[in-house]
Protein backbone atom coordinates (compact mmCIF):
# COMPACT_ATOMS: atom_id res chain seq x y z
CA UNK A 1 0.00 0.00 0.00
CA UNK A 2 2.52 2.40 0.97
CA UNK A 3 4.35 1.81 -2.50
CA UNK A 4 1.68 4.21 -3.98
CA UNK A 5 2.53 6.95 -1.45
CA UNK A 6 5.04 9.60 -0.53
CA UNK A 7 3.34 10.64 2.64
CA UNK A 8 0.65 9.50 5.42
CA UNK A 9 -0.77 11.90 8.26
CA UNK A 10 -2.94 10.35 10.58
CA UNK A 11 -4.37 12.44 13.16
CA UNK A 12 -6.59 11.56 15.93
CA UNK A 13 -7.48 12.05 19.80
CA UNK A 14 -6.28 9.81 22.14
CA UNK A 15 -9.04 10.17 24.34
CA UNK A 16 -11.41 10.37 21.42
CA UNK A 17 -13.39 6.86 21.05
CA UNK A 18 -13.47 7.27 17.27
CA UNK A 19 -10.02 6.10 16.78
CA UNK A 20 -9.87 3.11 16.11
CA UNK A 21 -9.65 3.20 12.20
CA UNK A 22 -6.59 5.46 12.58
CA UNK A 23 -4.73 3.32 15.25
CA UNK A 24 -5.30 -0.03 12.67
CA UNK A 25 -4.35 1.77 9.83
CA UNK A 26 -1.17 2.81 11.74
CA UNK A 27 -0.26 -0.24 12.71
CA UNK A 28 -0.83 -1.55 8.49
CA UNK A 29 1.65 1.73 7.82
CA UNK A 30 3.96 0.45 10.54
CA UNK A 31 3.95 -3.41 8.97
CA UNK A 32 7.67 -4.45 8.21
CA UNK A 33 5.82 -5.33 4.43
CA UNK A 34 4.34 -1.97 4.24
CA UNK A 35 7.29 -0.20 4.95
CA UNK A 36 9.36 -2.53 2.77
CA UNK A 37 7.86 -1.45 0.08
CA UNK A 38 8.32 1.75 0.47
CA UNK A 39 10.94 2.99 3.09
CA UNK A 40 10.86 6.74 1.75
CA UNK A 41 7.21 7.11 2.23
CA UNK A 42 6.50 9.63 5.37
CA UNK A 43 4.74 8.53 8.03
CA UNK A 44 3.17 11.28 10.44
CA UNK A 45 0.80 11.04 13.76
CA UNK A 46 -0.73 14.40 15.03
CA UNK A 47 -2.22 13.96 18.11
CA UNK A 48 -4.89 16.34 18.96
CA UNK A 49 -6.08 17.48 21.96
CA UNK A 50 -9.28 19.22 20.38
CA UNK A 51 -12.59 17.53 19.39
CA UNK A 52 -11.31 17.74 15.55
CA UNK A 53 -12.89 14.40 14.15
CA UNK A 54 -10.06 11.61 13.12
CA UNK A 55 -8.62 11.85 10.01
CA UNK A 56 -6.34 10.02 7.54
CA UNK A 57 -4.40 12.19 4.98
CA UNK A 58 -2.42 10.48 2.27
CA UNK A 59 -0.64 11.95 -0.61
CA UNK A 60 0.58 9.88 -3.50
CA UNK A 61 3.63 9.21 -5.72
CA UNK A 62 1.89 11.61 -8.05
CA UNK A 63 1.34 14.43 -5.87
CA UNK A 64 -2.46 14.10 -5.36
CA UNK A 65 -3.53 14.51 -1.57
CA UNK A 66 -6.68 12.77 -0.36
CA UNK A 67 -8.44 13.20 3.01
CA UNK A 68 -10.25 10.43 4.50
CA UNK A 69 -12.51 10.68 7.40
CA UNK A 70 -11.59 7.71 9.99
CA UNK A 71 -14.78 8.19 12.09
CA UNK A 72 -16.86 6.78 9.23
CA UNK A 73 -14.37 4.33 6.78
CA UNK A 74 -13.07 1.34 8.38
CA UNK A 75 -9.01 1.22 7.81
CA UNK A 76 -9.12 -1.81 5.05
CA UNK A 77 -11.82 0.02 3.15
CA UNK A 78 -9.18 3.11 3.27
CA UNK A 79 -6.30 0.62 2.28
CA UNK A 80 -8.30 -0.41 -0.56
CA UNK A 81 -9.49 2.56 -1.96
CA UNK A 82 -5.21 3.25 -1.50
CA UNK A 83 -4.67 0.07 -3.80
CA UNK A 84 -7.46 0.98 -6.58
CA UNK A 85 -6.12 4.21 -6.96
CA UNK A 86 -2.53 3.10 -7.09
CA UNK A 87 -3.21 0.14 -9.77
CA UNK A 88 -4.82 2.96 -11.85
CA UNK A 89 -1.85 5.04 -11.31
CA UNK A 90 0.59 2.36 -12.57
CA UNK A 91 -1.02 1.62 -15.56
CA UNK A 92 -1.11 5.23 -16.29
CA UNK A 93 2.72 5.32 -15.72
CA UNK A 94 2.80 2.03 -18.00
CA UNK A 95 0.91 4.21 -20.43
CA UNK A 96 2.92 7.60 -20.90
CA UNK A 97 6.38 5.37 -20.58
CA UNK A 98 5.26 3.22 -23.85
CA UNK A 99 4.22 6.50 -25.30
CA UNK A 100 0.64 5.78 -25.50
CA UNK A 101 -1.99 8.77 -24.60
CA UNK A 102 -3.46 8.40 -21.49
CA UNK A 103 -6.15 8.08 -20.69
CA UNK A 104 -7.58 5.53 -23.62
CA UNK A 105 -10.45 6.20 -25.55
CA UNK A 106 -12.12 3.41 -26.87
CA UNK A 107 -14.46 4.09 -30.35
CA UNK A 108 -17.98 2.84 -29.84
CA UNK A 109 -17.58 0.30 -33.10
CA UNK A 110 -14.41 -1.45 -31.71
CA UNK A 111 -16.36 -2.23 -28.18
CA UNK A 112 -19.20 -3.78 -30.78
CA UNK A 113 -16.38 -5.93 -32.36
CA UNK A 114 -15.53 -9.59 -31.18
CA UNK A 115 -12.40 -10.43 -30.33
CA UNK A 116 -10.90 -13.05 -32.85
CA UNK A 117 -10.69 -16.61 -31.60
CA UNK A 118 -14.08 -16.29 -30.03
CA UNK A 119 -17.62 -16.79 -31.17
CA UNK A 120 -19.61 -13.53 -32.14
CA UNK A 121 -22.40 -12.84 -29.47
CA UNK A 122 -24.84 -9.90 -29.62
CA UNK A 123 -23.76 -8.51 -25.71
CA UNK A 124 -23.70 -4.86 -26.82
CA UNK A 125 -26.64 -2.60 -27.46
CA UNK A 126 -27.42 0.83 -27.30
Amino acid sequence: MLKFLSRVRIEFNALDPRTASCMEFLAQCNASKAKESNPACQIQVKRRTNDHPPQITVTFINGVEEVYDATSTPAQTIRTMILDKGQFLETEQMFREAGEAWPVFIPKEELRQHAPGTKAHNCVSD
